[in-house]
């Protein structure tokens, strides 16, 4: 159990990436399935090759964010379609990973690496036999609150209301003079570079790297954001970012709790994500379940009041408080029609 809250924690690394690009930029974003296994394959290989484990993660972090960085650059500067631009990188990311598993001082060409007869930043733990405990989970815990922290931070600067305004309205942020291209690239970046984090830390966690590791990772990241707002709602950023956080280990111990069943195998798991997905779609959009949740969470808006994200698309852009204040306005004034 202890273990399954392990993974999830370093799954939430995953879902916050998700969180800005899906959530904030509004850009649907499916690189994930590639800079999750670029960070995998880098730091296995780093650490192969001798590398410090603490040097070989942010390599994956890095190798991620270049991911990201094609994706951007396709999108802004080739004017391709964003859903496209990120399949396109992230089926040109299977062969670059795969050459990347190649580069060990063998000169073997390989598909998986494996790690563990390698020191990783979990070695301590092994060792001492407290990876899935409670340490493990304070430990890891403690990263991943460090990083969230580090994401409202960045999405509380100046260049984060500019990517917010970005996502909410790109041609307002253009008018505005916001440069859009940057936002979106360095968004795109920062997303992936979170991604290929979760895959360094992975890969290092289960003691080895495969070349269709990031396979299904995209759903994975969407239940957790999906879950974790519709938990928490999106009220507050910081609260947003808490609860991506809990819908990842929520997801995590669900998927732990459902391979229980004897009739479930873990060749099952990408449809349980499909499926988990679906269902947190459909609830999000019940109004006697946001009704509920809305009981349960004190920190959710009135029942009857919807979220903002029911409102506009980005509920955390600087203009959506704006544009609901002058709806609001709009609506209390008298109706001219008639009068003379």
């Amino acid at each position: 159990m202890l273990g399954a809250v392990d993974q999830g924690l370093i799954i939430a690394l995953l879902a916050l990436g998700v969180f800005l690009t899906f959530r904030i930029l509004n850009f649907a974003d499916l690189t994930v399935d590639g800079s999750f296994t670029a960070g995998t394959a880098t730091t296995a290989i780093f650490i192969f090759n001798g590398v410090p484990p603490l040097t070989a993660t942010v390599a994956g972090m890095i190798a991620g964010a270049l991911a990201g960085l094609m994706t951007g650059v396709l999108h802004t500067k080739f004017h391709i379609d964003p859903l496209l631009a990120s399949i396109l990188v992230m089926l040109a990311m299977y062969t670059i990973n795969t050459r990347i598993m190649s580069l060990g001082h063998d000169g073997l060409e390989r598909t998986n690496v494996g790690l563990l007869s390698q020191t990783t930043i979990f070695t301590g733990l092994v060792e001492n036999r407290l990876r899935g405990s409670w340490v493990s989970v304070t430990l890891i815990g403690a990263g991943v609150v460090i990083v969230a922290l580090v994401v409202v931070w960045f999405l509380n600067t100046k260049f984060g209301f500019a990517v917010m305004t970005t996502g909410d309205n790109p041609g307002m942020a253009a008018a505005m003079g916001i440069n859009t291209t940057r936002t979106k690239i360095i968004t795109l970046m920062v997303s992936n570079g979170l991604v290929g984090l979760c895959g360094a830390v992975t890969a290092q966690y289960v003691g080895s790297s495969f070349i269709e590791d990031g396979r299904g990772m995209i759903l994975i990241g969407l239940a957790s954001v999906i879950l974790g707002n519709a938990i928490f709602g999106t009220r507050y950023l910081w609260l947003a970012a808490i609860g991506v956080v809990v819908g990842a280990v929520l997801y995590r111990v669900a998927i732990f709790w459902a391979l229980k069943w004897e009739f479930i195998k873990n060749s099952d798991m990408k449809l349980m994500s499909a499926v988990l997905v679906v269902i947190a779609l459909v609830v999000s959009q019940s109004k006697g379940a946001n009704a509920l949740v809305t009981r349960l969470s004190p920190w959710r808006r009135r029942s009857d009041v919807p979220e903002q994200m029911s409102v506009v698309p980005n509920p955390f852009s600087p203009m959506a408080e704006v544009d609901a204040a002058h709806a609001a306005a709009t609506a209390s004034q008298p109706s001219k029609k008639g009068t003379s």
